[in-house]
């Protein structure tokens, strides 16, 4: 019956139709004839009549077709993908006696069927015809320049799959080919004799929903040891035994080396590769080099899929007969497999891990395999299976054999030849019952003494069997790019594009400005509607005060000022929701008046701002602020806001960012980042999606919005996101840990490993780069010192040509290992875990940096390393956990040879928030005195210079404040270094200190306070009333500071009463 699952059952005629024979040559040179027979699965389909030759055309025509229905079930057509079509072509002899005939085979050629399956409904090739043998071959090629050829078609009316089909469908390719290191026991023939022995190789695949395909390779040659296999060596054909030696092999098809560690099974490791090494090239080993194909259908495609996720292990059996297999089946030794529980001699079975080929993309698996004993309880563990293969095929074949024996019981040579193999099987079995009597245990007992020891030679050798198993479609499609990002357009739709012209912000300035520019044109016609041509008689009159406080007057009974004031109101509202990006309402009262001042002195600097564009013709239309920072400065303050605790300046600082730079995603990631600091989930899921609507590839941003879909338990989001990732930039090692991460969350496992095995992939390549990169600039500097020294070339010619002989001998063998060793580095530096939770910390994501801790510490081989415990202090510093912090920190700093200065940085971070500063400078000085600087070499800086501040040690802080001026200004530095030359009494550098402080921040009220102070002491009490002021607005909060201003005035309002009053004494008297 068909259902959509299986295929359609039918039966189809498939046609040989084979035109001409090209080339032919035959031992009758002027009466050459020949005829042509065609065989499929050992049935003869047809035979042509004899055919001369043509000496003008050099060919014979034949034109002969034949053809044999096939039906179309599963199991035919997947034996049409593995049985090929075999012609051959035979000459007749001329004899005198017509009646004695005598003919000779010239040769064989073979025609693959596999074209039918992809798709084809005929094809057409010119196919070799090869000679029986391999001096025929010879002959052949020195007598005739033109290798024999035979012109075919093969074709079907319909084709054999349908489209739907054909896509549901998948071929199946199985290729052994080597079994290295085998027992030393296996004995190769002396001379030219056929191995006495038959090695094959068998396993189980599904081809339907409910029936299975034993593909057994039974054509094992045992091979000596001394040379390795040759890397581009070509695929063999199943069923050797019906084709002439040149055609075993598939056309096209060849093996293709790989370095080790890029295999998918088992000894892949740095302590495995010198015994591989060794054992493919000096010991014995047993070749197939064979490829069988068979077909799955839909419902063998889904049943395969279903299996490996129950059961990730497949058993491939081994075993070696002491006669041809063929020959075999026809002895008592093999037809005592057909009695009870059979023995397999030398039964082994090596267990390949197909759980690869679940990962997305993936259609081929190929590695090396251990051989171990074969045990059913061990292949019930492993493999979930409890029928051996081997043994259910080859009792089958015993029973076979054992019909088409009995049929044939009168034959002598028959009878002869089945008492030389029972004299062998008796024998055999003599002795084995014999040690099994000797050693008292029962019959099951003999059974398992000899099993292990036959099997026990595979663990003493360490045999392993290389294998490649390749399905046409992978069973886990990968998810193309078109489409993921089609998903992620649809999570996050892609912002419009701006319009052309300045941004709302700027139209909201230049608005404010607009309207300024009205009120001051109003106000200039009422000023002289009210003066008139006269103003410089009124000002002679009466003072500017007056002619000021007459012109408000008449405003304001005009009515004009009010108007202005509803004027002014719409631009100010958009300078507030575009340019300041306040769109929801402030319930704190002192929030409310820090905000309003703010709003103030912008709205007075832009009022300045478009009185110098009316009045002014040196200004610049083009700068609309005396003070412009640029957005690596702005970057620079909110990071540092960010790293000393002030979150709403660098929020500030990010949405000037955002403003400035609307197309650019990295504002808005940043902005999310510090979100996420501050725990606003929210505001930082908005950011993220945000920069990604910017920006649809911002790989960083959709890491981020897949953190946080986990976060929030949407992992199917979290999941496109994060592939998204991994499509953008493939070798991000971040992407890959962190889809991982999320698989693992889901419990796909096997998707989990996949990501990860990818992860490390990439790892184990950026560092082979990285050390590739070492050894160039070592290199390099070694040569420039010899350059450099060339009084020493004497000294050094001797160690220069041992280095020589040393890289000779490094060259003289290219093996496996030295490339592998050179491919990639022999320990990996870190984890995959090590950049990811680098960049979680990064960007505050800690629940997240957490779980991926907790991975990097099951993953080290050595405990708690270095990274791990900087990581965990780095998790708890931003938890507010500074106690366990600087307990891991320490840890960190004992570790042998361990001179990082980012380590010390962070040691004085942590001794620093916990209120320790005496170990905190420690830390922050050890780090600083590094060869290399700690990356965060701002915040120690400034925070080393505030505890020499606080220690009152004023000309360290100066210089420590110096440095950080130097290396990155900032307001803070230069507050700082105003700080402590204000302290030493140095008034006139403290000021200008202090103004440059004020032109990187207008806002920072202890700068102001600062400049208060100065003008205070340097008699500038006008200017000091207004510093004070903008200090009291900015929300001053630090009271000692606060103190010593009302102190100092107080103090010189005494010293000016006093002076006063001893003035008037002095008068008096």
């Amino acid at each position: 019956m068909a259902t959509q699952e299986n295929i359609v059952e039918k039966h189809m005629s498939i046609n040989i139709t084979v035109s001409r024979g090209n080339n032919l040559q035959g031992k009758q040179v002027n009466n050459f004839r020949s005829f042509l027979q065609v065989e499929v699965d050992r049935v003869v389909l047809g035979t042509s009549d004899k055919k001369p030759f043509d000496p003008e055309e050099q060919c014979v025509v034949y034109d002969f077709t034949c053809s044999f229905h096939c039906s179309s079930d599963t199991q035919a057509l997947s034996d049409i993908a593995h049985k090929p079509i075999i012609l051959m072509v035979t000459e007749v002899l001329s004899e005198e006696k017509r009646a004695e005939e005598k003919t000779t085979v010239l040769g064989q050629a073979v025609v693959d069927l596999l074209p039918l399956l992809q798709g084809q409904c005929s094809f057409s090739l010119k196919v070799p015809l090869n000679p029986l043998t391999s001096s025929l071959a010879k002959e052949s090629s020195h007598g005739f320049n033109l290798k024999p050829t035979l012109d075919v078609c093969v074709s079907v009316l319909d084709p054999v799959l349908s489209e739907s089909e054909r896509s549901s469908c998948s071929l199946l390719k199985v290729s052994v080919e080597t079994a290295f290191s085998v027992p030393e026991s296996w004995m190769l023939p002396s001379g030219p004799a056929p191995s006495p022995c038959s090695y094959t190789a068998a396993l189980e695949v599904p081809l339907t929903a409910e029936k299975d395909q034993v593909l057994v390779f039974c054509e094992g040659q045992l091979k000596p040891g001394g040379q390795r296999e040759e890397n581009s060596r070509q695929k063999k054909r199943p069923h050797q035994s019906l084709l002439v030696p040149e055609n075993h092999f598939l056309p096209g098809a060849f093996f293709q080396a790989e370095p080790i560690e890029q295999e998918d099974g088992e000894l892949t490791g740095l302590e495995d590769r010198e015994f591989r090494n060794e054992a493919e090239t000096t010991k014995k080993r047993v070749s197939w080099d064979t490829e069988m194909c068979c077909l799955l259908d839909r419902g063998g495609t889904t049943r395969l899929q279903q299996m490996i996720s129950e059961s990730r292990l497949w058993p491939v059996e081994i075993m070696r007969l002491l006669t041809p297999f063929e020959k075999a089946i026809e002895t008592k030794q093999v037809r005592q497999l057909t009695e009870g529980n059979p023995e397999i001699p030398f039964h082994g079975v090596a267990f390949v891990d197909m759980g690869q080929l679940l990962y997305p993309g993936v259609s081929r698996i190929r590695g090396a395999y251990s051989i171990q004993p074969f045990s059913e309880a061990e292949l019930l563990n492993k493999a979930n299976r409890s029928v051996s293969v081997l043994k259910e095929y080859v009792k089958d074949a015993a029973i076979q054999a054992k019909a088409r024996a009995s049929s044939a019981t009168g034959s002598p040579k028959g009878k002869s030849g089945r008492n030389m193999d029972a004299r062998i099987s008796k024998e055999l079995t003599k002795k084995i019952r014999t040690s099994a009597a000797d050693s008292g245990t029962d019959g099951q007992n003999q059974t398992e003494l000899r099993v292990n020891i036959e099997g026990n030679m595979y663990l003493e050798a360490r045999t392993y069997i290389i294998i490649e198993i390749a399905l046409e479609k992978p069973l886990v499609p990968k998810t193309s790019p078109e489409e993921l990002a089609q998903r992620v357009k649809a999570l996050i739709p892609p912002r419009p594009p701006l319009p052309a012209g300045p941004s709302r912000a700027e139209r909201a300035v230049m608005d404010f400005h607009r309207q300024v520019g009205n009120v001051v044109s109003h106000v200039s016609d009422q000023y002289k509607e009210l003066f008139g041509a006269s103003s410089r008689t009124h000002l002679e009159d009466c003072s500017q005060e007056q002619m000021m406080v007459q012109l408000m007057a008449m405003l304001n009974v005009s009515g004009r000022y009010f108007t202005f004031k509803e004027q002014m109101k719409p631009a100010v509202v958009r300078i507030v929701r575009d340019k300041l990006q306040r769109t929801e309402p402030i319930s704190d009262p002192q929030e409310l008046q820090a905000f309003v001042s703010k709003l103030y002195v912008y709205l007075v600097d832009e009022m300045h701002v478009a009185l110098n564009k009316i009045y002014s013709e040196d200004i610049d239309d083009d700068s609309p602020d005396e003070i412009h920072l640029n957005s690596s400065q702005l970057r620079h303050f909110a990071k540092e806001a960010q790293l000393t605790g002030d979150y709403q300046q660098a929020a500030q600082y990010c949405q000037e960012l955002v403003v400035r730079h609307p197309s650019e995603p990295s504002h808005m990631f940043e902005c999310g980042s510090l979100y996420m600091l501050t725990g606003d989930y929210m505001k930082a899921k908005e950011c993220f999606h945000a920069a990604v609507s910017i920006q649809q590839a911002h790989q960083p941003s959709l890491m981020m919005c897949g953190v946080l879909a986990v976060m929030f338990e949407h992992y199917k989001e979290a999941q496109t996101f994060l592939e998204r990732a991994t499509n953008i930039d493939p070798h991000s090692v971040v992407a890959w840990t962190l889809l991982g991460l999320v698989h693992e969350r889901k419990n796909e496992h096997i998707l989990a490993e996949s990501a990860c095995l990818e992860a490390k992939r990439q790892l184990r390549a950026k560092e082979a780069k990285n050390e590739i990169q070492k050894e160039e600039e070592k290199t390099d500097k070694q040569e420039e010192g010899k350059t450099a020294t060339p009084a020493h070339q004497g000294s050094t010619a001797n160690q220069n040509s041992e280095f020589v002989d040393q890289v000779s001998e490094m060259h003289k063998e290219p093996s496996a290992q030295s490339i592998g060793s050179r491919s990639a580095p022999t320990k990996l530096s870190s984890t995959i875990y090590t950049e990811t939770v680098q960049f979680l910390l990064q960007n505050n994501a800690l629940q997240m940096a957490e779980h991926a801790l907790s991975q990097e510490l099951l993953c080290s081989d050595d405990g708690h390393s270095v990274s791990y415990l900087v990581h965990l202090a780095q998790l708890q510093m931003l938890k507010a956990d500074y106690s366990s912090a600087a307990v891991n920190l320490k840890q960190a700093l004992i570790h042998k040879d361990q001179q990082d200065a980012d380590v010390w940085a962070l040691n004085g971070h942590c001794h620093y928030l916990r209120g320790e500063p005496h170990v905190a400078q420690h830390s922050y000085k050890q780090s600083l005195c590094l060869p290399q600087q700690p990356s965060d070499s701002h915040l120690v800086l400034l925070r080393l210079g505030s505890i020499y501040l606080q220690q009152e040690k004023f000309e360290q802080a100066k210089v420590v404040y110096l440095q950080a001026c130097e290396q990155s200004p900032s307001c803070l530095t230069w507050l700082g270094l105003g700080i402590a030359c204000y302290r030493l009494e140095e008034l006139c550098v403290a000021e200008d200190a202090f103004i440059q402080a004020n032109r990187l921040n207008t806002q920072n009220a202890e700068v102001w306070a600062y400049l208060s102070l100065i003008s205070l002491r340097t008699g500038k009490p006008k200017e000091a009333e207004h510093f004070y002021k903008c200090a009291v607005r900015f929300n001053l909060q630090k009271d000692s500071l606060l103190k010593e201003l009302n102190e100092l005035k107080d103090h010189l309002r005494f010293s000016h009463l006093a002076s006063c009053f001893a003035r008037c004494s002095q008068a008096g008297v």
